[in-house]
């Protein structure tokens, strides 16, 4: 009989917390303080109830009671964790300020400065505001000081670093001037685009009348016979992988706006509406339909822009902290492990997607879910968008049309990976990748490792 009486008494206690029931929690404290941190049947106290809820005066009080913050549910959160996961800051600040002042969580802190991670340097000033400007456009094409990168069927044309170190870039990008492809910029299938110009910080020089341009153009039949190349040892970097990995960090920031762009103009030559020929415009970041009277010409559907298409990448994390979820595709190196990846789906917010694509890859459930960094990724066109997340469930039921095996790492075993141990039982990315800052970002490795 006593048994049932204390189990009511959480019960009630329990569900006082849970509906926010101030006056009735503190009278129970104070008749039965051993209350504080007891269970239901779920494995959650009062405290994760209170946080759950978004209660913060009985967050406030349980805490002011000596409650345990460091409690955690079957699925491995803290009550803190439960109220970062429902949006209640206020209470996940309150918590983080607790009374020991330590913060019990899964995940680790998102850094506050930007990643500085390949294809995203900003080596170029866009100045969109001068692609409707058609004059000053021509007088920078025709410049002897613009900069011209040629590719052919989007690979992009480089050249040996004969000054190249251990572990620098082995190929830089030919930076061409106007003499050198004039003969493209005839053809009738060579495809130009306007990438910006040298930022001011950078700029070395200019051509007399403001900053140095920068274009790009892409063939899709060799230009050899056509093009003057002064260095004889230039060649198109085929790939994209790993090719498009060999350029230093300025070199690949232009790499990824411009073949992104040109690929799209690849696919793109006509209107998806009617099917007509479409012209460029705008500096090569619009296509027009050529027929009049096509309905894309009137009201907001008058324009086709670049597409960028969202893929989500995630790093899932074990509920107890010290392990993660690393899958690998039959396309993979041999003994590589990578984040698990997927397109975001129309009307489908970030969260949502982490979620769905995790479940199909590999059958474990998710629920948090923050995000880290994005990673600009020119194959052709995606903007990886790195999270870590927190598995509630673990067993793993693999999906082999997406990948070919998916397993849990100890932390030991994924700095093994990273630090290239010669017992290591797996691969991870090269550091190009953001799925490699999301697993060394998770170990709290510096940026040097």
């Amino acid at each position: 009989m006593e048994l049932n009486v204390r189990d009511e008494l959480v019960k009630e206690f329990l569900d006082c917390s849970s509906r926010g029931d101030l006056e009735k929690i503190s009278s129970m404290m104070s008749h039965c303080s051993d209350l504080i941190d007891e269970r239901g049947e779920t494995g959650w106290t009062a405290l994760m109830l209170a946080a759950r809820h978004g209660h913060y005066e009985i967050t406030k009080l349980l805490l002011s009671k000596g409650c345990d913050t460091t409690a955690t549910n079957r699925s491995g959160q803290t009550a803190r964790d439960v109220a970062l996961f429902w949006g209640h800051r206020h209470i996940a600040r309150l918590l983080a300020d607790g009374r020991d002042g330590v913060v019990h969580h899964v995940l680790p802190e998102r850094e506050t400065d930007e990643a500085d991670i390949y294809f995203n340097r900003e080596f170029l000033n866009r100045m969109s505001e001068k692609r409707t400007d058609s004059e000053w456009l021509a007088a920078k094409r025709s410049s002897p000081h613009s900069v011209f990168i040629l590719f052919y069927n989007l690979n992009p044309l480089v050249s040996p670093r004969a000054d190249a170190n251990e572990g620098e870039p082995d190929v830089k990008l030919c930076k061409l001037k106007v003499t050198s492809v004039e003969e493209l910029l005839k053809q009738s299938n060579t495809v130009l685009i306007f990438l910006g110009a040298e930022k001011q910080e950078r700029r070395l020089e200019t051509d007399g009348d403001g900053p140095i341009a920068w274009f790009a153009l892409n063939t899709e039949d060799d230009p050899s016979k056509l093009l003057k190349v002064k260095d004889p040892n230039s060649f198109f970097l085929k790939g994209p992988m790993p090719g498009l990995l060999m350029l230093s960090d300025n070199d690949a920031g232009v790499v990824a706006q411009a073949r992104a762009v040109l690929a799209w103009h690849s696919r793109y030559g006509f209107c998806p509406t009617c099917g007509s020929e479409t012209g460029v415009e705008e500096g090569g970041y619009k296509r027009t339909c050529l027929r009049a009277g096509c309905k894309s010409l009137q009201g907001i559907h008058n324009t086709c822009y670049p597409r960028v298409d969202p893929v989500v990448i995630m790093l899932v994390i074990h509920p107890d902290g010290n392990q993660c979820l690393l899958g690998r595709k039959k396309s993979f190196p041999s003994g590589m492990f990578s984040c698990l990846a997927g397109f975001i789906e129309a009307g489908e917010s970030v969260e949502a997607a982490v979620r769905r694509e995790v479940q199909e890859e590999s059958g474990v459930l998710v629920g948090q879910v923050q995000y880290q960094t994005c990673q600009a990724w020119p194959m052709p066109s995606c903007l990886m968008i790195g999270c870590h997340c927190v598995a509630l469930t673990t067993d793993i039921s693999v999906d082999k049309n997406e990948i070919e095996e998916a397993r849990w790492f100890t932390r030991q075993q994924v700095i093994n990976a990273l630090v290239k141990d010669k017992h290591a039982a797996f691969n991870i990315p090269p550091k190009q990748a953001v799925a490699h800052y999301l697993i060394k970002h998770w170990i709290g490795f510096n940026s040097n490792l």
